[in-house]
């Protein structure tokens, strides 16, 4: 067995050990992340073997196997998971070939990342130190959010005014509430509501409504469709993206396309907002997936200010095809960074038009 281990760095986190598997990509593995404490093996099979012969003092930190032509990478990725003492490690996959369906693979066996040629070494650098830092942001994420929500916490003006708008918007709009829950039920079969984890202010993780607007079976087609016709995926060639937004969605109800363009899906939220979950204003919570990929401390920043019902995004480019990535990363920063009333008073009188803006995608 080739193990080969990179130079012991004490000031650069030289105590996260990687197990690494491939030849393709050993030597920009080895020059790029030089300050971890890497084993080299050549192939999948010496991974195994490897891996097999560890205790719970010397796990590896993080799993990095390039995919291979037979495929056995995505077993070995199963058998990592099925491990007691592996299952805790942090599994990256690389791929010298830019294709959907191996990604697609990747996404569906739940890895933590996947990168494919040409991606840059510092990202990949920056991504493996911060999810060993958090070990797992996931599982981590309520913890950290108890760390960070010490520091940041909702201005009492801001919410005086989520209470007032969010109570009263429940009291007027309670006939509307009716309707649409009586017309979801007799356009599709399945819930009135749709209930999913969302992160927001301080990586807090909550339960996020909506009127459900999908077919039931959506959440296990978004791996599929978001290699495939994710509007952010396809910027700059980019193999992979932080948001996720489907072109032409196939998973949408006939009914479902009205409640989004008249905005009437995300109603339910006001009681999100009445439990204190987010404000009337802020920058949208994300799935946890989207979350997990704006971890860099570039793009951290979003998560320091208030999450939202309505917010820059939706006022200034909602729906436009030519709102990339970054802009929106952009905005969102610049509300966490600048947010007050008087802000929050112009983007609300700014949302009424932007909910009868036609969507693109």
């Amino acid at each position: 067995m080739n193990h080969q281990t990179s130079d012991w760095n004490e000031n650069s986190g030289s105590h996260i050990r990687i197990a690494y598997a491939g030849l393709e990509l050993k030597d920009l593995i080895l020059k790029g992340l030089s300050n971890f404490n890497i084993i080299c093996n050549d192939t999948i099979t010496q991974l195994d073997v490897y891996l097999g012969e560890q205790s719970i003092l010397t796990v590896p930190d993080i799993i990095l196997i390039e995919i291979d032509k037979e495929g056995k990478c995505f077993a070995l990725v199963e058998s990592i998971k099925r491990s007691f003492l592996l299952n805790g490690s942090i599994i990256v996959l690389l791929s010298t070939q830019n294709d959907k369906s191996l990604k697609q693979k990747a996404l569906q066996l739940r890895v933590h990342d996947y990168y494919s040629v040409p991606f840059s070494i510092d990202d990949l650098r920056e991504r493996l130190n911060f999810l060993v830092t958090f070990k797992l942001i996931k599982p981590k994420l309520l913890e950290l959010s108890k760390e960070v929500d010490t520091t940041y916490k909702m201005p009492f003006g801001k919410r005086i005014i989520d209470l007032v708008i969010s109570c009263s918007m429940l009291f007027f709009l309670s006939p509307i509430y009716l309707l649409v829950a009586i017309a979801i039920k007799l356009d599709s079969k399945g819930p009135i509501f749709y209930k999913s984890k969302r992160v927001g202010t301080g990586y807090k993780v909550f339960d996020f409504y909506k009127f459900r607007s999908m077919r039931t079976d959506a959440d296990q087609l978004l791996a599929k469709l978001s290699t495939e016709n994710n509007q952010y995926a396809t910027e700059g060639g980019a193999s992979k993206a932080a948001f996720v937004k489907i072109k032409n969605d196939p998973r949408i109800t006939r009914l479902g396309n009205f409640l989004r363009n008249s905005s009437l899906d995300e109603l339910p939220q006001l009681f999100n907002i009445l439990r204190g979950d987010m404000s009337v204003v802020g920058n949208r919570p994300l799935p946890v997936y989207e979350a997990e990929m704006l971890t860099s401390n570039e793009w951290s920043m979003r998560f320091l200010g208030p999450a939202g019902l309505t917010g820059l995004w939706q006022i200034s480019k909602r729906g436009k095809e030519d709102m990339s990535e970054r802009e929106r990363k952009k905005l969102d920063n610049f509300y966490a960074q600048k947010y007050s009333i008087w802000l929050d008073l112009r983007i609300i009188v700014g949302t009424v038009p932007a909910l009868f803006q036609k969507e693109k995608v």
